[in-house]
């Protein structure tokens, strides 16, 4: 009984204070700066440099290129980036080592889906992912 009672006047203690819960899906969260969500990946400033796909720890990132259609110009254009978000850690490693800074991070983190195949993101989805980009100081 006397546990009852204690428990009781916790609870008793604790009502009139304020709420931690958070209405998720109607109130979007708000993210710390610093968080690692899903990269946003812009093709127009990627050089086909394959740093990023070596440095990834999963082997997550697949990057392909083709040779540059007017000869005149060096270097390769982007042809495929994909990243397999099943087995992607989001560790910012990629985002890291690019050198013209094609990967951002940014603060989504919304990856819930009913079919793994679903994870599997393209080139222009990853450049539509303009949500919430991490600005850097």
């Amino acid at each position: 009984m006397l546990g009852f009672t204690k428990g009781l006047g916790f609870t008793l203690k604790k009502l009139p204070e304020k709420k931690v819960t958070h209405k998720y899906p109607d109130e979007p969260f708000p993210m710390p700066s610093r968080f690692r969500g899903i990269q946003h990946f812009s093709p127009e400033k990627c050089i086909v440099c394959n740093q990023c796909v070596r440095i990834c720890p999963t082997d997550c990132i697949q990057l392909t290129g083709k040779p540059h259609p007017d000869p005149e110009r060096k270097g390769k254009i982007i042809d495929t980036y994909d990243i397999n978000f099943e087995i992607c850690i989001l560790c910012d490693l990629c985002t890291e080592v690019c050198p013209t800074e094609a990967i951002v991070m940014t603060n989504n983190f919304e990856l819930a889906v009913y079919s793994r195949d679903e994870l599997y993101k393209d080139l222009t989805w990853l450049d539509g992912n303009r949500t919430n980009i991490r600005e850097e100081n």
